[in-house]
């Protein structure tokens, strides 16, 4: 096949998933015990999540074909940098099958697209919301690198901005990737950091949604890097129960705050204040949400907020299921 029928087809299978027409399998439910990492030594755990190790099984020629074929999409549909212009690159992922992540990514990407001005730069990764809609390629730390690079090409590291949104559960080594059964890691800060480092991207808004995310906080921090995280190092955050909309960090910062044209910064306190007080309502132990903003941010958030109007809330609030307990 050609260079221009390879073109044309991704741009057909493209069109197809904007469309919604691309049947969307059911989220994967979690029934086994982790391969690998269940039975790893602390050592051992620590020298997988620093390599963001994937271990995939039981996975069909078909599923992995249509995996490439969504993901050569999503990379196909990015536009180039605008000389001169800071220009933000969005991506927004689920690393886990839960569907909560993935209506959480979904939503998350679209909300800050509008506001980074992203529009023809964005990538969401994620599987299955439980409702059906358009087929993405799922998240995965092979997913995420290769996007990564993708957007490294693409834009002018001198001035413009990666936005990255994670969601999924997390452990105190990192952030967990669990596809069902069938796919399972850890993304651990010196991961992510060696992964931005090699490829030279070093604006960036980095915004992780799990249990203990803070850890992330101490190596990704630097001048020109704002990252904002659900809790502290050593905290649980809330609101990942499977049939929820949003986790608590994702309900008070992309569904509220960032919707709002005020600058990062309020933005966070804003979010920080809403957690906490939704976790005192309920007698919950304080996730201590993060913020860290480089001085050097300044330079290229100037030219980026503040931002418009998002638009209100959607989805359910991820407070609800307090109300049912």
């Amino acid at each position: 096949m050609g260079k221009t029928r390879i073109a044309a087809a991704i741009a057909g299978f493209a069109a197809l998933i904007a469309a919604g027409l691309v049947a969307q399998e059911p989220p994967p439910p979690h029934t086994g015990e982790p391969p690998l990492f269940g039975t790893a030594s602390p050592q051992e755990a620590v020298a997988l999540a620093n390599g963001a190790v994937a271990i995939e099984h039981d996975r069909t020629a078909v599923h992995q074909l249509t995996q490439h074929r969504r993901l050569a999409a999503a990379l196909s549909a990015l536009g180039a940098q605008r000389p001169g212009k800071v220009d933000a690159y969005v991506v927004a992922v689920a690393l886990d099958s839960d569907p909560v992540f993935a209506r959480e990514a979904r939503e998350a990407g679209r909300v800050l697209t509008r506001r980074y001005a992203a529009t023809g730069r964005s990538v969401t990764l994620a599987g299955s919301d439980g409702r059906g809609g358009s087929a993405l390629a799922m998240g995965s730390p092979a997913a995420i690198a290769t996007v990564l690079a993708r957007i490294a090409e693409l834009m002018d590291k001198r001035e413009d901005v990666l936005v990255l949104y994670m969601t999924a559960h997390g452990a105190p080594l990192g952030i967990v990737y669990n596809d069902g059964d069938q796919g399972y890691g850890v993304i651990s800060p010196t991961a992510l950091w060696t992964m931005l480092s090699m490829l030279g991207i070093e604006n960036r808004l980095v915004l992780v949604s799990a249990c203990f995310s803070g850890t992330f906080v101490p190596l990704l921090a630097s001048d020109t890097s704002a990252i904002l995280t659900a809790s502290s190092a050593d905290r649980t955050s809330f609101g990942c129960r499977a049939d929820n909309d949003w986790t608590f960090f994702g309900d008070a910062m992309i569904n509220h705050a960032l919707r709002k044209g005020q600058p990062l910064a309020r933005a966070a306190a804003e979010a920080q204040a809403t957690i906490a007080g939704w976790e005192k309502a309920d007698a919950l132990d304080p996730s201590q949400p993060q913020v860290s903003i480089g001085a050097g941010v300044a330079r290229w958030l100037a030219a980026l907020e503040p931002a418009p109007d998002g638009g209100a809330p959607v989805g359910r609030p991820a407070t609800d299921v307090l109300e049912e307990r």
